[in-house]
């Protein structure tokens, strides 16, 4: 049976998409058919805490060199790794679930400490790299988020070759975070290991959307218009090389084979670099996880939305809007607000009410209870905030003044950040019904927003799909693709996909587009967000037939784009190519 080795930061902890991704992939039933053995390989962030913390909840450490268990087979070779490059290993076993039934299955985990590392093998492996890949380490050694990836190279190839990995392995980078391992593995004499980069998004394309004033507006009708002339990123943005995140993406190139998660990453990477165009590049899209639930079921929950805003605010919305997701430029947050100050006007006409929950933080883990419940009693957090600590952080002060402004404008919709990891009473405080649970948000939802100015997929756009909630998303999300192959059609029922994108003015050069101002940009926008709420209020459900039609028509499309058929569509035809693939040399 096929071993398969996923590389990736969130080898314990979720910290972005990619949990969500192994959770699903891993758990799919032709995944599990195919592959024998799952190990997750990533740095072992903190010593800190016992050792039942290593692992996370129901892991089941098996060796740890830091807290002294040792009694292992493969115990000899682990102490050599540790000894040949001055690191720390744990290894053992944690469960991951599936998305849409719980189903559990245990992978293997290997954790290494490189804080501390033999800088003779160190210097080895990054001499390596050079000779074989052109990746010139002395540019971004004093960069933490790239060192620390390039010491788990040396040590995790050892110590899977010392766990008895064998032909055929595949090592699965999971962005630029486990392509130094890939590498390294590919050219590891001995063993025939192939490699995938899985592309989750082009980190070089992420950091030019978010950091030009055009956004999307700008990038994706240069990208269009360059990969139609033969031209590529740097003729239009200038050199990349600078940046250590497009070293290590640019050398994914010379892997057996790269997965992309939606069609615009595919041609993002051939616009990287002309290599890439003969590259082997497989859409791979990310799968969601479709329930089967009852209009009764979806009721009660939305009712507990509606009871969780009346505590709030002291009235009781007809609908409640969504969005789930994290705080960062790219999120396009303040689409969402323009969006719905055009609906409403249509909600004053109609003598009705809606609150948009938009669930979302800046910082690395959740709140504390306590701190939720000070802020709470003291100024009646979340519908009031306060900069600083434990509230607001600065990119979140920067939201709420949206928030803020869009409230004082509108009478029939408000806006409340819950700037919090999870959604129930423990997360969110005495105000909170007590029996809400985070699946609530999505359940009882009638409309989540995603809007992004990038998104390489966007799982989080359709998790409410399954529930007949509308669906608003930007045509850059690359789920869109996925979507529009389930349906089998330009216009699903339950989705809204505008064109931030589309321009009105023909004879915008690319001068132009690349000098684009944020002023210019956000008129452009606004008029898209117009268009967009005369669209949603056409759509939104009002009777619970409408509701029920929505929801099976929902979870019928969600069905069709569930991680099982991810697993055999898309992902396992990959595996296969890339073990097909000629080695190199």
């Amino acid at each position: 049976m096929l071993t398969v080795v996923h590389v990736t930061h969130e080898a314990v902890q979720k910290i972005g998409g990619i949990g969500a991704v192994l959770d699903g992939l891993v758990t799919a039933g032709a995944y599990r058919e195919r592959v024998g053995r799952t190990i997750l390989v990533g740095p072992l962030f903190s010593r800190r805490g016992g050792i039942e913390s290593r692992l996370g909840p129901r892991g089941r450490v098996l060796y740890s060199s830091i807290d002294g268990v040792t009694d292992h087979p493969c115990a000899a070779a682990f102490r050599a790794v540790q000894a040949d490059y001055g690191v720390e290993i744990v290894y053992g076993q944690r469960p991951l679930y599936g998305p849409a039934d719980g189903r559990e299955e245990m992978v293997d985990v290997l954790l290494v400490d490189v804080h501390h590392v033999n800088h003779v093998a160190l210097n080895v492996v990054k001499y390596r790299l050079f000779e074989e890949y052109g990746i010139a380490s002395d540019r971004f050694e004093g960069i933490w988020e790239y060192e620390q990836y390039v010491r788990l190279a040396g040590p995790a190839v050892a110590a899977l070759r010392g766990m008895g990995v064998g032909d055929p392995c595949v090592v699965v980078a999971h962005e630029f975070m486990g392509m130094p391992t890939a590498l390294l593995a590919m050219i590891e004499p001995g063993v025939h290991f192939r490699s995938l980069f899985y592309a989750h998004e082009t980190a070089t394309v992420r950091r030019i959307v978010e950091d030009h004033p055009g956004h999307d507006v700008t990038f994706y009708n240069i990208m269009r218009r360059g990969r139609q002339a033969g031209r590529i990123i740097s003729d239009y943005f200038g050199s990349q090389h600078g940046y250590f995140k497009h070293a290590l993406v640019e050398a994914a190139r010379a892997c057996d084979g790269i997965l992309a998660v939606g069609p615009e990453v595919v041609e993002e990477l051939k616009f990287l670099a002309p290599e890439f165009s003969k590259a082997d590049i497989n859409l791979t899209y990310n799968g969601i996880p479709s329930r089967s639930l009852t209009l009764d079921e979806v009721t009660a929950s939305k009712r507990k939305l509606q009871q969780y805003c009346h505590n709030l605010l002291g009235w009781t919305p007809d609908f409640v809007f969504t969005h789930v997701t994290r705080l960062v430029r790219s999120k396009g947050l303040w689409r969402d607000l323009w969006v719905l100050d055009g609906v409403e006007e249509w909600l004053g006409s109609e003598n009705r009410t809606a609150v948009l929950l938009v669930l979302s933080t800046e910082t690395g883990g959740p709140r504390r209870h306590d701190e939720i419940l000070r802020m709470e009693r003291a100024y009646r957090w979340p519908v009031a905030h306060r900069e600083g600590y434990p509230d607001l952080t600065h990119g979140e002060a920067e939201f709420h003044a949206m928030v803020q402004e869009f409230n004082a404008r509108n009478r029939c919709c408000r806006a409340i950040f819950i700037n919090q990891f999870g959604f129930d009473r423990e997360s969110c405080g005495e105000r909170m019904p007590p029996d809400v649970e985070f699946w609530d948000i999505r359940r009882g939802s009638d409309a989540e927003f995603g809007q992004s100015v990038y998104e390489p997929f966007g799982i989080a756009q359709l998790e409410a799909l399954a529930f007949g909630a509308l669906c608003v998303m930007s045509s850059v999300c690359g789920c869109v693709g996925y979507v529009k192959a389930a349906a089998g059609s330009a216009q699903p029922p339950n989705v809204i996909i505008p064109d931030y994108t589309a321009l009105p003015e023909s004879d915008m050069d690319d001068q132009s587009l690349l000098s684009l101002t944020a002023e210019r940009r956000e008129r452009l926008e606004r008029a898209v967000a117009r268009q967009v709420a005369s669209q949603f209020v056409r759509m939104l459900p009002r009777t619970p037939a409408e509701k029920e039609a929505r929801l099976k028509a929902g979870i019928e499309l969600a069905a069709r784009m569930s991680w099982d058929r991810v697993a055999a569509d898309y992902f396992l035809p990959a595996l296969e190519k890339a073990l097909r693939h000629i080695p190199r040399g």
